[in-house]
């Protein structure tokens, strides 16, 4: 690890990536909260996967494909959100269609832009070295934009989370907050698209938050532990895959999977004593 502390003071590009890693934290923890609270992964996959549709685009008309990548989030998370709403009876297999479907657009348009692009593959298997400062920029923007939200929606957001029955009865407007959560959502995937890539990011998303879920007392700390967590795992991943001359974004969630596989056993065994002592004392 003392190579990679000696290489980030001289690097530039290893700077850039720390920073990406911290602001992607901010935005992982507050969003993923929500996912993993009002248990959402599967429209949060259903959004991921769908901006490839959105990056086929792009590419093929010459955009820049971070563009492509929010407007078909935002898109996604519009769509996915109605249907939700809207057909509750069908959710899993509509969202799954969409999720096809996207990726579907999006290879199909791929598949028709000369030449190979290798930003591409950035997007899909995420490439935290590569990012720029007008990466940086667009990412904090972003953050930003999710901090301000979270913090002006947060009571609102909350009751949305535990109990939607009981905001609908208090008269707050139910579509309008899920479907502005799913949006928030959607520009966390894009950030983190450029950290792990399109096909792990849901791991990121979830992973942090998860293991905060079980020890925080309130909505509030899980979101400080999970963004916690998430810096931890970024840097870690980081230092670990130059170390190694490991691929950044499989590192990273690796060591993720790894802190969540052992949270539930520290769990389990606080379980199996607590279980001991009750049969020792009956």
């Amino acid at each position: 690890m003392e190579e990679f502390w000696i290489a980030l003071r001289e690097y530039t590009f290893l700077q850039h990536a720390l920073l990406a890693g911290i602001l992607a934290s901010i935005a992982a923890g507050l969003a993923g909260t929500y996912v993993v609270v009002k248990r959402i992964s599967l429209i949060s996959g259903g959004i991921a996967h769908a901006i490839l549709g959105g990056l086929g685009v792009a590419y093929y008309y010459g955009v820049d494909p971070t563009k492509g990548a929010i407007v078909s989030a935002l898109v996604a998370a519009v769509i996915i959100g109605l249907v939700s709403l809207r057909a509750r009876q069908h959710e899993d297999t509509i969202i799954s269609a969409l999720w096809a479907v996207g990726m579907a657009i999006g290879v199909l348009f791929i598949a028709r832009t000369p030449g190979y692009n290798v930003d591409l593959m950035t997007f899909l298997f995420g490439n935290i070295l590569m990012v720029s400062t007008g990466d940086l920029a667009m990412i904090a923007a972003l953050d930003g934009l999710i901090v301000l939200v979270v913090v002006a929606f947060y009571k609102e957001f909350l009751a949305l989370a535990f109990d939607e029955e009981h905001a609908r009865l208090r008269g707050l407007p139910v579509e309008i907050l899920y479907l502005v959560l799913l949006m928030l959502i959607a520009l966390t995937v894009v950030i983190l698209i450029k950290i792990v890539g399109l096909i792990l990011v849901i791991a990121l998303l979830t992973l942090p938050p998860a293991i905060a879920c079980r020890r925080a007392s309130s909505i509030a700390k899980m979101m400080v532990s999970a963004i916690c967590l998430s810096l931890i795992f970024n840097t870690t991943g980081l230092a670990l895959s130059y170390q190694l001359d490991l691929p950044t974004g499989a590192t990273i969630v690796i060591i993720a999977g790894i802190a969540y596989m052992l949270s539930l056993a520290l769990d389990r065994a606080k379980e199996s004593k607590v279980f001991g002592r009750l049969r020792r004392t009956l």
